[in-house]
């Protein structure tokens, strides 16, 4: 109560949104969005919980809703399997799959909003026997397996009037004596129902929908079909009986055993899956708060304009509970109940001025105490019958659609003034549950967020373009309050330490993912921006003091253009293209620095190098050799698939970029490889520093120029930069590549203009079509042996024959168990979205090459520098090695990817340097020089991305 002593102490006027109603229905809520939420979230565990019946279904697809950036994103993804269905199916076994939703209120509404995305027909519940009737007379319903079914069921559908021909099913009836009606929900119901989507509210004088023992009846004699219930009420012990717990977002699920009456947290056994969230909307913030935002909206203005309490409108005024240093007439309450609690001795306060021999009892009021105010005309009856009142337990319902508890311990003069007051207070009850009985209508678990202003003498802002995951490492550096640098001298604060205040605003062409990744950062902002819309662009980046394009490369440049127009200095992690080299001179002008290739790689392996060649010229020495090794692999513990690689975007760009064709010195000779025979060029490599990794390389575009960038094309005699991958990756590519997987040309099979019959074809078929175009030259018996390419010991004779892998029987073991694990030889069909035979591949990928949830990236960056110093050479090693964050670590943000940090952390320490003077150098510039990589380098020590350097004689 220390709360709303100060709420009246300060004459603060305190309202309860909830309370805020039209004709008894309110006005403000987030109902919809628990629908919406709870409704996907059901959708992935019951694919979830079918997979461990063993069925594989499209519903496995689906994340839970706060995976995706948006609602949108969300209802795509349901579009998605809906087609899935539509085309594939599902298992005739679980069919007909039936979603029972029970209430038509706006959650029920919100969570069948989202079945209508899928393929579905909706039926009367009178017509759920004819469904699932499996009576041999019975006709089969067609398509039964393409699509789902829903039913809503009401009141009139769950309950029947004790007393047969006593009329029909009247809902006021009902509400007000509920004790007349039997439930029949689940004699009628809920042995047709697949999943239960329970929505209505209810409370303890209703007859539930669903008791432990109806529950069990139903299974131990073959009539349940349920599989899941997804309690979007949340009601412990409540419509359904047998919900005990509650479960989280991060752990949504939980099997419940009717036969043993127990939970346990995993799906390996018999029962029931349960998902019972109690704060869904959270998992849409930005929707549900610009519903609730725009709900509340229109009463504002009123609100800030009025003067006293009786200019408020009626619907906000009801809502007021304490206004001008006092409660409200409805509110009262509260005071009486604090007073009556005073501390004295138990009942000294109720007994005083009454006769020697007061009566009392304990009075237990349960229902909707306080929102409804029946806890005021309870306290006036008390009062108004001459009694007093203590309250002895109070327990305040923590949702909407939870009831509170309430026990009164009333004392009156005499025994017939107490059982008058017993009876009118009797009568509330029933005129409250009247009022109160409706449809849940939504969770009260909301955020709110306050922005403080707070005033400092130096305020930065950097504008960061692009919102993926490298943006919030960035987003994190720069708001940090602390930076350490080694400053000009004229710049030391504290040591080192400066504590400057840098703002953050993230544009995204799509406003949501840049909110995800501002999201409880402070300092930081989020705005909507097409950077092809130069207006807009010119004005956001006028505004800023640094801008980091975090965009594709190829976008860069009318970035750099409005940077250069408004004076304005830039940071990408892209390598410098000749356009953007031909801004040199008009940067150098507009006295602007457009810093490029500060990420990883390119980024921090220039810093790296540099390092270690400039010292080594600086004691006079000369370098024989530069190998540089750079790779984003999974963590050892996450490269648990035969190409011991994983995604974390889509594979083609990957692919492609393994297809390049490189070009390197080797002991003063330069070595061309085209770019089919790149994963061919593969070699095994052991590093000093880390030895137990199995990994090989493979050349790395042109190393040559890096010579010239880095001032030893005249001295060293290798010069090799390579892209790291654990052993084995090459060889199982440079096979899936001469098998044909990599032709990005229109394949005849995937034509629909060219097929002769309208089936899609199979995974199996376009790789028995690959083996056939791959050997048409061989002799007849071999290609005989080669169309039975399903059967394994066939697949591994064919592949035998592949140029890379011909008397290399590991090679071919590799490549066939790859293929077989990616699934490339299933007999499912190949979705209707790919074209060529490379999207075949890149959707095969895409599915089984993702890190899991709990999984972690490593990245890996190692330099070996041979120098010689007065007829001695010296190798330099120097390594980077970083592993990307757990949930664990991380339980108040996202996890930051080894990558994701690796590289949006060196564009936001190149952003300080600039933003703090650091820099002076004007145009295009690349991080080569001491000015940058020395403080650079020094930061980065403190991120927890160390390097690890040696010296040894040669």
């Amino acid at each position: 109560m220390h709360l709303l002593d100060k709420v009246l102490e300060r004459r603060i006027s305190l309202f309860d949104y909830e309370l805020i109603k039209d004709s008894n229905v309110r006005s403000v809520y987030f109902g919809q969005f628990a629908g919406y939420a709870g409704m996907i979230d059901g959708l992935r565990g019951l694919g979830e919980w079918l997979l461990s019946r063993g069925y594989s279904t499209p519903f496995l697809s689906i994340g839970s809703t706060y995976m995706y950036t948006s609602l949108s994103v969300a209802k795509q993804a349901v579009l998605a399997i809906g087609e899935e269905i539509k085309t594939s199916g599902l298992p005739p076994e679980i069919c007909p799959l039936i979603f029972v939703f029970t209430g038509a209120g706006n959650v029920s509404q919100g969570a069948q909003e989202i079945l209508n995305l899928l393929p579905h027909e909706f039926v009367h519940p009178s017509k759920l026997s004819e469904l699932t009737d499996t009576s041999p007379s019975k006709v089969p319903v067609r398509g039964v397996n393409f699509k789902v079914y829903g039913c809503v069921v009401a009141s009139e559908h769950m309950v029947e009037r004790k007393i047969p021909g006593s009329g029909c099913f009247d809902k006021h009836h009902y509400y007000e004596h509920p004790e007349e009606y039997s439930p029949v929900f689940a004699k009628n119901i809920a042995p047709h129902a697949s999943v239960l989507v329970n929505c209505m509210y209810w409370e303890q004088r209703f007859p539930r929908l669903l008791t432990i023992k109806e529950l069990l009846d139903l299974r131990s004699s073959g009539r349940s079909r349920l599989q899941v219930v997804v309690d979007i009420t949340c009601d412990k012990g409540g419509s359904i009986e047998c919900l005990k717990k509650y479960s989280s977002i991060q752990k949504p699920f939980f099997r419940y055993n009717p036969e043993n009456d127990s939970t346990e947290d995993d799906m390996d056994g018999d029962g029931i899956l349960f998902m019972a969230v109690d704060c869904l909307p959270t998992e849409l913030p930005r929707e549900s708060t610009k519903h609730f935002g725009n709900a509340l909206f229109p009463f504002l203005v009123n609100l800030a304009n009025a003067k006293t309490l009786a200019e408020i409108h009626v619907p906000v005024r009801d809502a007021c509970i304490a206004h001008e240093g006092s409660l409200t007439e409805m509110y009262k309450y509260i005071q009486k109940l604090r007073e009556a609690n005073a501390s004295k001795t138990p009942l000294l306060q109720e007994r005083e001025g009454m006769s020697n021999s007061p009566i009392s009892t304990i009075v237990s009021l349960s229902g909707h105490l306080f929102d409804q105010h029946l806890i005021n005309e309870a306290l006036d009856v008390i009062c108004a019958g001459g009694g007093r009142y203590r309250l002895a337990t109070c327990k305040l319902g923590q949702s909407d659609d939870e009831t509170s508890c309430a026990d009164l311990e009333v004392t009156a003069g005499s025994q017939d003034a107490l059982n008058c007051i017993v009876d009118k207070l009797a009568e509330i009850a029933v005129k409250g549950s009247n009022i109160r009985h409706r449809e849940l209508e939504g969770s009260r678990d909301i955020s709110e967020s306050n922005e403080n202003g707070i005033a400092l003498e130096k305020n930065y802002q950097v504008l960061i373009l692009g919102a993926g995951r490298m943006c919030e490492p960035a987003v994190r550096h720069l708001t940090s309050t602390k930076r350490r640098f080694r400053f000009r001298e004229a710049s030391y604060v504290d040591n080192g330490l400066v504590d400057e205040c840098v703002s953050v605003v993230v544009a995204s062409l799509y406003i949501e993912d840049a909110q995800r990744v501002v999201a409880g950062v402070p300092n930081a902002s989020a705005i909507e921006l097409d950077t092809s819309d130069t207006q807009n662009l010119g004005d956001c980046v006028s505004k800023a003091n640094v801008v980091i394009s975090l965009l594709p490369a190829d976008l860069h440049l009318p970035v750099a253009t409005a940077c250069i127009k408004f004076k304005k200095h830039l940071v990408t992690a892209s390598y410098v293209s000749e356009a953007m080299q031909a801004l040199d001179k008009m940067a150098k002008e507009a006295d602007v620095t457009l810093l490029c290739e500060m990420g990883l790689d390119p980024g921090i392996d220039h810093l790296m190098a540099m390092k270690m060649i400039d010292s080594a010229h600086k004691r006079g020495g000369r370098v024989q050799s530069f190998v540089s090794y750079c790779g984003g692999l999974p963590s050892p513990e996450a490269a648990n698939n035969p190409l011991g690689y994983k995604f974390s975007w889509n594979p083609a760009g990957a692919i492609k970029a393994g297809r390049n064709p490189a070009v390197y010195l080797m002991n003063g000779q330069k070595i061309e490889v085209p770019g089919e025979k790149l994963f061919a060029a593969a070699l095994p490599v052991r590093l000093r520093d880390t030895p137990a990794f199995a990994l090989e390389r493979l050349p790395n575009r042109d190393s040559l120029k890096y010579g010239e960038l880095y001032g030893i094309s005249k001295e060293a005699s290798t010069i090799f930069r390579a892209t790291l991958r654990y052993q084995g990756f090459s060889k199982v590519m440079d096979a899936l590549g001469e098998l044909g997987y990599f032709d990005t040309d229109l394949h005849p099979l995937l034509d629909p203009g060219a097929l002769p019959v309208p089936d899609q074809p199979t995974y199996n078929a376009m790789l028995d079509a690959l083996l056939l175009q791959m050997f048409h030259k061989m002799n007849e018996p071999e290609k005989r042996m080669m169309l039975n390419a399903g059967d394994r010991n066939s697949l591994s004779h064919a592949l035998a024959y592949l140029p890379c892998c011909k008397n290399n029987p590991s090679a071919v073991e590799d490549a066939a168990a790859c293929i077989r694990w990616l699934g490339l030889d299933a007999l499912e069909q190949v979705p209707k979205s790919c074209k060529s035979i490379f999207e075949v591949l890149c959707k095969r990928m895409e599915e089984k090459l993702t890190y899991g949830p709990e999984e972690t990236d490593m990245v890996l960056l190692h330099h070996e520098l041979d120098v010689e110093l007065n007829g001695q050479v010296e190798r330099h090693t120097a390594t980077l090695l970083a592993f990307g964050e757990t949930a664990e670590g991380c339980s108040q943000r996202r996890p930051e990817s080894a990558m994701a940090r690796t590289v949006g952390i060196p564009a936001a320490i190149a952003a300080e340097l600039l933003l703090f003077g650091e820099v002076k150098t004007r145009g295009v510039l690349r991080p080569l020089t001491a000015e940058i990589y020395e403080p650079a380098l020094e930061v980065l020590k403190t991120m927890k991305l160390p390097l690890v350097e040696h010296v040894e004689f040669l």
